[in-house]
């Protein structure tokens, strides 16, 4: 059971990070350790461990392949991006025209995810079609604008299967079918966010999509059943077996759905064989199996929940048993094993929810101790339902009632999330990250084995520390300017010498998704540090709509854009989170300065006049210079010829600067002489998404900073670009290249 466990952890953490783009140095590391444990052995210094070279070696080959299969998807979605026609399957939203979906389109051994704004034809969910479009690559997959749809082949009988479930469960349950989907067939996309915030604070974000849990409370219930039938045990195993994977086919076979089903059909296999089998092998196998298939499924959030889940149950099980007191019967025995569980459970899976989440519910003991029974008979109920959807007056009777238990289990949830300070607000790099893991495999130790609790205790106490203060303690010798490859729109971020951020733009939300989530908290947990500052340049959709899951995952200090009044969604979002989470919000102004480590961040623009007499959002955008040492950075947003202008008359030389973000993407409205004269940059960064409708950046304005001699890197062809500097000296990266920049061009 032991090699078994160790193979599986040798091949999920060489996965993650392979998928996490530290393969190769993870690969170097494991096999030096492979190299010394084996010496070591040798000289008869490491009795019983003949096996631990074999699984770092193991370990080094796992991080390579999830090296060349993240490189795989790479390649993958930018071959996508350059075509115009694909073949692929509709999944559960049907095509229509004027509407949203998404597909799954497949070319040589490529097989991308593709979201459509579909212009014309249409066709049912798992239907085979040939699309047409404008496409683009985004952080999931591909974009294909509009999109013409035709209908080439029959439907797969798994997403049909998906697609019937789905809309049956719309038809009986209204206003609460989005939740429904999300427990019965593994379709989140219509939660909204507030439900998954309220979700998330208050601990019950892994019950809302389907994991070992719920698998595993089907085939409970599937066992209470059998025994009131008095089936043999034998009988009753295979029924229960057979019951359950019917119940997995007959929602379309959902791959959560899936892993789980085989983390819980090993148990019974082996019983029915009558074979002792450990609870750690089916873990194991459960969590290697979907691994064979598609490596990166180690970096998705339902495997990862559905590995950690049923590891923190088992942990959770023998440290209950043993803090409970025996003698402990009825109700309050039941209530103390609960929560002593739910504990347990929460602290073993703190990681994840931090890293994928970013917050740590500190409610999560009591609201999953009411939840528990709850969702114990939510799921069996809303299975039923679906089951009796062929009869229309039973299916309507039995989701009258399961209304009343999914209003219930959101009404647990909401309770939760309105405690003060129900969760905390969290934002791990990979070094926290790792240590947290270490310190939480720990714990497991200490509760599994008490003789080996001390030690254990100790290495988590160890890790912990080095995850709090590793982040205060380290200094990087560089300042960094990063320009995040958000396509059509702009995300920068200043990161500090101690590893603190000043975010300015939080890129495109909409049709496309949101940046925020798809691509800056990946960037920034990576990275690791805090955020002390969010500017927002003005309230267009392409520079805010990733801002309000920016400021709900990380919390900043201080939040500043010009307050002209906008109207999107996502404006209105990014104030009301940053309220929610004590962000304080300030007008950037003419004069204003923010001072953050060695960085000091100067507002030039607007002023009061400029947003009065602001024509639109973009001529007062927030304009900032950044001063490091003696390099200077020049932040300009969308601004345009008249704020341009007025930059010009009030600053004058002031204005130069050895970084400038090309304004407004590149377009021919900004950029103009008077601002190019005064600044004189010797670097020049356009943020631009590939192919884009726009036609940016402008052959004007690349010719015009080729006249002053300047060096111009471009997100649409390099991808991320990341500027740093001593405060002297500046040099770039981009498209894995990296350049000293030159001095400055002479004066003309």
């Amino acid at each position: 059971m032991v090699l078994v466990l160790g193979v599986a952890g040798a091949v999920l953490l060489g996965l993650l990070a392979g998928g996490g783009g530290v393969g190769v140095p993870c690969a170097g590391l494991a096999l030096g350790a492979a190299a010394v444990a084996a010496w070591a052995g040798s000289r008869g210094q490491w009795p019983g461990t003949a096996w631990t070279p074999w699984l770092a070696l193991l370990l080094a080959g796992a991080a390579l392949l999830g090296d060349l299969a993240r490189a795989d998807d790479t390649r993958c979605r930018q071959a996508a991006a350059a075509r115009s026609v694909f073949e692929g399957v509709i999944d559960l939203s049907p095509a229509a025209p004027g509407e949203r979906a998404v597909a799954q389109v497949s070319f040589g051994h490529c097989e991308v995810r593709a979201s459509l704004i579909v212009a014309r034809g249409s066709a049912p969910p798992g239907a085979r079609v040939r699309i047409a479009g404008d496409a683009s690559a985004s952080p999931r997959g591909i974009l294909v604008r509009n999109a013409s749809v035709a209908r080439i082949g029959g439907a797969s009988w798994r997403v049909e299967q998906r697609a019937r479930a789905a809309a049956a469960l719309d038809a009986l349950f209204g206003p609460h079918a989005p939740m429904a989907r999300a427990l019965v067939v593994a379709d989140t996309r219509d939660l909204d966010q507030a439900l998954k915030d309220r979700f998330a604070d208050s601990g019950l974000i892994h019950a809302i999509s389907i994991s070992g849990l719920h698998v595993a409370i089907i085939a409970q219930a599937l066992g209470v059943l059998f025994g009131v039938l008095r089936a043999p045990p034998t009988a009753a195993a295979v029924s229960g077996l057979l019951a359950t994977v019917a119940y997995v086919v007959g929602l379309g076979a959902p791959p959560p759905a899936v892993r789980a089903a085989v983390m819980l059909g090993i148990p019974m296999v082996a019983k029915v064989l009558q074979r002792p089998v450990s609870k750690w092998a089916a873990v194991a196998w459960g969590a290697l199996l979907p691994l064979a298939l598609d490596p990166l499924t180690a970096l998705d959030i339902g495997y990862q929940l559905s590995v950690g889940g049923m590891a923190g149950l088992i942990c959770a099980g023998a440290w209950a048993k043993r803090v409970v007191p025996a003698h402990w019967e009825g109700w309050r025995g039941t209530i103390a094993r609960e929560l002593a569980t739910g504990v347990a459970v929460a602290v073993l899976t703190a990681p994840l929810s931090a890293w994928h989440v970013g917050r740590l519910s500190v409610v999560a003991p009591v609201t999953n101790l009411l939840a528990s029974p709850l969702l114990s008979a939510l799921q069996p109920a809303l299975f039923l339902s679906l089951a009796l959807s062929p009869i229309a007056w039973a299916a309507t009777s039995a989701a009258a009632g399961t209304s009343v238990l999914l209003a219930g289990f959101d009404w647990i949830a909401r309770i939760g999330a309105s405690v003060p300070h129900a969760a905390v607000v969290v934002s791990p790099g990979v070094g926290g990250a790792v240590a947290t893991g270490v310190a939480v495999t720990a714990l497991g130790a200490a509760c599994l084995a008490p003789w080996v609790a001390r030690r254990a205790l100790s290495v988590a106490v160890a890790a912990l520390a080095w995850a709090v203060w590793a982040p205060i303690l380290v200094r990087r010798p560089l300042t960094e300017l990063h320009v995040f490859d958000v396509g059509q729109g702009d995300a920068l971020g200043i990161r500090t010498r101690r590893g603190r951020w000043i975010l300015v733009d939080a890129g495109p939300g909409g049709p496309s998704g949101d940046a925020g989530r798809a691509v800056l908290v990946p960037a920034l947990r990576r990275l690791g540090g805090r955020v002390e500052a969010l500017v927002l340049t003005h309230p267009d959709l392409d520079h805010v709509g990733g801002a309000a899951t920016l400021i709900r995952t990380f919390a900043p200090v201080v939040l500043l854009e010009p307050g002209f009044p906008g109207t999107s969604d996502a404006y209105r979002d990014a104030l009301v989170a940053a309220a929610a989470v004590g962000t304080q919000w300030r007008a950037a102004r003419t004069g204003d300065s923010l001072v953050v480590d060695e960085v000091t961040l100067k507002v030039l623009a607007p002023d009061d006049d400029l947003v009065a007499g602001a024509a639109g959002p973009n001529d007062a955008s927030v304009v900032v210079q950044v001063h490091v040492g003696e390099i200077r950075w020049l932040l300009t947003g969308d601004a345009e010829a008249a704020e341009e202008q007025w930059l010009a008359e009030r600053f004058g030389a002031a204005l130069e600067s050895d970084v400038y973000k090309v304004g407004h993407h590149g377009s021919t409205t900004s950029s103009t002489e008077p601002l190019l004269r005064f600044t004189r940059p010797r670097l020049a960064v356009v943020s631009v998404g590939a192919r884009n409708r726009y036609g940016h950046p402008a052959r004007a304005v690349l010719s015009a900073l080729a006249r002053q001699g300047v060096v111009v890197l471009r997100t649409d062809r390099l991808g991320p670009v990341v500027v740093r500097t001593d405060g002297l000296r500046l040099e770039a990266e981009g498209g894995g290249e990296r350049l000293e920049v030159p001095g400055r061009p002479a004066a003309k």
